[in-house]
């Protein structure tokens, strides 16, 4: 209601940057801006607004009629178009959240989709010689559509600054022949960390298998050691996260 009413007041603002990812169903760092009362983002391709009502972010870029579709009744920038937006915009770690998520099956809030792009749609939305297009595509180079979830997208890159290079969804096979796939995996050291979700269990069955995988994974061949991480680790003590492998790869 809110984006729909500053588009009746201003029809020219098209939705853009996060609250177009957040119509799209895609992931990103920030609060849904309709429950939290964030500043809603609208694109003026006719540069013209300085500044919008109260709570709206108005960006002065160029938009083509091509990249904007009907959504619901609203003009919104379409997925590449909102994507490189966000590329542009920064910072790294926010944008390739959406990204990653745009590029996996995911499931986002109770709906679960497909992925919305492809790298090869990235790339051409951001061959528009924008401010911002360069450093976009040098993180666009960092995207991993294996991606499960923004703290496993947190967790690589915080991984990459530090000099880290593990494998993503790494495949294990346990002892019985069954395929594991493991968020990272230090093949060398035999290191596998793995990073949970917010979501609890949710049913005592849902915990119990959750536990049996995990007892699979250390039976392993590959495996001698397994870390694992909560979201809340990642995005508030990545600081320790690195240290804690760190650790684990200098004892291996």
């Amino acid at each position: 209601m809110r984006l729909k009413a500053t588009q009746l007041l201003r029809p020219r603002l098209v939705v853009s940057h996060r609250s177009a990812a957040h119509l799209w169903l895609i992931e990103t760092l920030s609060p849904r801006p309709f429950e939290h009362r964030q500043n809603l983002e609208f694109t003026d391709p006719k540069l013209s607004a300085r500044e919008g009502p109260a709570g709206v972010r108005v960006h002065r870029i160029p938009l083509p009629e091509t990249d904007v579709v009907e959504w619901r009744g609203l003009r919104v920038t379409g997925v590449p178009r909102t994507l490189a937006d966000l590329l542009r915009a920064g910072p790294r770690d926010q944008a390739l959240v959406a990204v990653e998520s745009a590029l996996s099956h995911r499931r986002v809030g109770n709906v679960r989709r497909a992925p919305l792009v492809t790298v090869a749609d990235l790339t051409d939305a951001l061959e528009v010689p924008l401010l911002g297009a360069v450093r976009a595509r040098d993180w666009l180079s960092l995207a991993d559509p294996g991606s499960g979830s923004p703290a496993e997208t947190v967790a690589r890159l915080h991984m990459l600054d530090a000099g880290l290079r593990p494998e993503s969804q790494a495949e294990v096979r346990t002892p019985d022949g069954r395929r594991r796939y493991l968020d990272f995996l230090f093949r060398a050291e035999g290191l596998a960390v793995e990073i949970e979700g917010y979501a609890y269990h949710g049913t005592r069955e849902a915990h119990r298998r959750d536990i049996d995988r995990f007892n699979q994974i250390l039976q392993c061949p590959e495996i001698r050691n397994l870390l694992r991480f909560t979201a809340e680790d990642v995005f508030h003590r990545s600081a320790w996260v690195i240290r804690q492998i760190r650790a684990a790869l200098a004892a291996s």
